[in-house]
């Protein structure tokens, strides 16, 4: 690939970037079906609203676990063991869902496979408290400064093209055959395992830690102590974090929202909300590479501003729509006018949103601290996800759809507002903070 002669290039730089693509690109076949599957839930399955944040929160929840167990995780010395049996783990129980009945009779109500649902993509998610913080660690330490953002930035944009066409193809499959999902998902469970591998393969070498020599309760202690000092020292991290809270809660608050308005507010079909997906999507992968350059050269937090003040924009869209209901039809797809807001602000919030949460904290810290720095970012994103999505359903129930999107905006512009702020009055020196 062209890219892989940039002068200077390492050669651990190329293998690193081989296996990064090529994980990307398989995990971008999985989040293509995964992208559906709150819709799935209540279309096919029928699953009520709060059901439904629930599954949503189980994808934020278990980085609960990051809290407890950071110090754990970064004392163990093969982490590429680790990963390879955690792909095994929590993909194996996808198989399960080859027994789902295929007929709504049987899953009306409260049916015990709206359980069984949850409880196979609660293990699905549990790969992700050690995944992710891997990610950054591997990556960080394998690529230049120079080249993180940029590399990151050109294997996201492949894992968004094929999330794309994925989405699109398992909305049309979905509108043929409302129960398609009990057979493409065990066929995931095996590229799942192999995204996994693919990670595990990046050169890495696991720095000297001293052996643990406490007890479980001891270094739950440390870990909570050691993610607290951090938060405390740090102010433009700790800022960082705050604005990020505020985020979560308009983020997680309007995210089931937002599937329930598709289904109850609009009545859309599968195709439709695969067309949103990925005509936002589309847009991100355009402007991705010119943000994955971006983040490397301005403050953080301002771009996490960008990012909230767009989603703060299409959700917007979302309310106008209630109320100007214009829409064209083609090909059995619906796209309202309004929407069109929605897809362009979306894309922004995508482009910009896929790079902030995932390396963002990393720009607060030294390399070998990005593994805990990202603990602590998906510690907190697991506890807002224990609220927030529910109280964005109590709010819809409540008060209907506009107020419930309203409370969300109030609280992004509010997250956008802190980080602007912290990064005027705390600037990043980036040689200390990224040395």
């Amino acid at each position: 690939m062209q890219l892989l002669r940039i002068p200077g290039l390492r050669q651990e730089e190329k293998k690193t970037f081989a296996l990064h693509f090529s994980y990307s690109f398989i995990e971008g076949i999985l989040a293509g079906l995964i992208a559906l599957n709150e819709f799935v839930f209540v279309k096919s399955l029928m699953g009520s609203g709060y059901q439904v944040s629930v599954l949503f929160q189980f994808s934020n929840l278990v980085f609960l676990l990051l809290i407890f167990f950071s110090t754990f995780l970064r004392r163990i010395k093969n982490k590429k063991k680790l990963l390879r049996r955690t792909a095994i783990l929590t993909r194996l129980p996808l198989l399960l869902l080859l027994f789902f009945p295929r007929s709504p009779e049987q899953l009306t109500g409260d049916s015990v496979y709206h359980y069984i649902f949850l409880l196979i993509f609660l293990i699905y998610f549990l790969a992700n408290p050690v995944v992710f913080p891997s990610i950054n660690l591997f990556l960080k330490n394998a690529y230049s400064h120079e080249n993180f953002g940029r590399f990151y930035s050109y294997a996201t944009t492949a894992n968004k093209i094929v999330m794309m066409a994925t989405t699109f193809a398992y909305g049309w499959a979905l509108d043929a055959n409302n129960y398609i999902f009990v057979y493409i998902f065990p066929a995931a469970a095996i590229l799942g395992i192999i995204s996994i591998t693919l990670l595990s393969m990046i050169p890495y070498r696991q720095p000297e830690t001293p052996e643990m020599a406490h007890t479980v309760w001891k270094g739950i202690k440390q870990s909570v102590i050691e993610m607290t000092n951090i938060l405390v020292k740090n102010i433009p991290y700790r800022h960082f974090q705050v604005g990020f809270m505020f985020y979560g809660f308009g983020f997680m608050g309007s995210f089931t929202v937002i599937i329930l308005f598709w289904e109850f507010g609009l009545g859309l079909n599968y195709s439709s909300v695969a067309f949103y997906r990925n005509a936002y999507n589309l847009l991100a992968i355009i402007i991705l590479p010119f943000f994955g350059k971006l983040i490397g050269k301005m403050d953080p937090r301002r771009f996490a501003a960008i990012s909230f003040v767009s989603m703060a924009t299409y959700i917007f869209s979302l309310i106008l729509t209630q109320y100007f209901g214009s829409y064209t039809e083609f090909w059995g797809i619906t796209l309202y006018h309004t929407l069109i807001i929605y897809i362009l602000f979306h894309g922004i919030f995508a482009a910009t949103m896929v790079l902030m949460w995932s390396i963002g904290s990393a720009y607060f810290c030294a390399p070998s601290e990005a593994g805990i720095y990202q603990s602590i970012h998906l510690g907190l994103t697991a506890v807002r996800a224990m609220f927030a999505p529910l109280i964005g359903v109590l709010f819809y129930e409540l008060w209907g759809f506009t107020t419930a999107f309203s409370i969300s905006i109030t609280s992004l512009l509010a997250g956008a507002a802190i980080m602007w702020w912290s990064s005027v009055k705390h600037p990043l020196i980036r040689k200390k903070v990224l040395s």
